[in-house]
């Protein structure tokens, strides 16, 4: 998909949809913007809208910033920590298996370009994460219960935590990083069922409790959190 960068708000991720009727601007679960346009449209339309949308957008943007709150120790996924030292000037690094803010005096990490450099090295760290654990889990759980699949994909821009279509791929949010142990596993079982039953029926559930006894104990666990990074 076409990127374009903006000095302000960063990448924006444009998506062209035969369905689409006007141009529109969200903000990701990641804290990014995305665009979305009619097939035909002229990419100038999203930097018209970029420009007198400027208030909203920053609006839209404080508000999925509130939802994280980054501070120094804190543990990034499973085995990621933040490290905030002083600097003058900003960057954000991953170094081994730590996470390291360079932050100038006039700068915090509530302040939105942070928490977006932040979130940026947090989501290369949790994909590094996902990629070693999720694969090999996956395929544990499907052999452990008689699940079959054809691959596994990674996203971190949707607001779900998992997906499996007709094909039986199974598409997995990294966000699933920071769940405990025991709701992973709920998730991925949840994907695998899926691989039988294409719904949610009573069929499905029962498939997933065969695999996840405590299945309805996870599931409310869940509703508790949110993939946004």
């Amino acid at each position: 998909m076409p990127i374009i960068h903006d000095d302000e708000f960063g990448k924006i991720v444009i998506r062209r949809s035969p369905r689409a009727t006007q141009v529109r601007l969200r903000v990701a679960p990641d804290g990014t913007l995305r665009a979305s346009l009619p097939l035909y449209a002229p990419l100038f339309l999203i930097k018209r809208l970029l420009k007198t949308s400027r208030e909203q957008l920053r609006e839209l943007q404080n508000q999925s910033h509130n939802e994280v709150t980054y501070e120094s120790g804190m543990q990034i996924g499973k085995s990621h920590s933040l490290t905030v030292m002083p600097s003058t000037t900003l960057k954000v690094a991953r170094e081994g298996r730590q996470i390291v803010v360079n932050l100038p005096e006039n700068r915090t990490l509530s302040d939105p370009l942070v928490i977006r450099r932040i979130r940026e090295t947090v989501v290369t760290a949790l994909r590094i994460e996902a990629k070693s654990y999720l694969p090999r889990r996956l395929e544990y759980l499907a052999e452990q219960h008689g699940f079959r699949y054809e691959s596994v994909r990674f996203s971190h821009a949707s607001g779900r935590w998992g997906s499996c279509n007709s094909e039986k791929t199974i598409s997995l949010n990294i966000a699933l990083m920071k769940l405990p142990f025991e709701l992973i596993d709920y998730v991925l079982i949840h994907e695998l069922a899926h691989t039988k039953e294409m719904n949610h029926s009573q069929a499905f559930w029962q498939t997933v409790g065969v695999a996840d006894p405590d299945y309805k104990q996870h599931r409310a666990k869940l509703k508790q959190q949110t993939p946004s990074i």
